[in-house]
């Protein structure tokens, strides 16, 4: 099942260029989050790991068994600059969760391979 996607992908590179640039306004910040997320869903499809950044947004990624309803087993919370910071590179997996910036729970609720994305490609 390809994801699909809402944010056109120039509009969401100008997003994060934007918030990494440190100018970004919050409709920027919000579209750079949710584009990431969209990145991560697309480039690792399944539905294993619930990856949320409240109050942007939340996907399920990463293949694997699927839960059918209720919390699933695997969920990564953290919060919208943590998020873009991971996802660009600035930050490592590691370094968020020993910093406890990122909340995982789960046996597969680890993103440190596949992080950070390659969202200009």
């Amino acid at each position: 099942m390809t994801v699909r996607r809402r944010i056109p992908r120039d509009v969401g590179r100008a997003a994060v260029r934007a918030v990494l640039a440190d100018s970004p306004d919050a409709g920027e910040l919000a579209t750079a989050v949710r584009f990431l997320l969209e990145e991560l869903a697309s480039v690792h499809e399944g539905h294993t790991v619930e990856v949320r950044v409240p109050p942007y947004g939340a996907v399920q990624a990463i293949p694997g068994p699927r839960h059918t309803r209720g919390t699933p087993p695997n969920v990564i919370e953290t919060d919208p600059v943590t998020w873009l910071a991971l996802a660009t590179g600035s930050l490592g997996w590691g370094d968020a969760v020993a910093g406890a910036r990122v909340l995982a729970s789960g046996s597969r609720a680890d993103l440190s391979e596949v992080l950070p994305l390659a969202w200009e490609a």
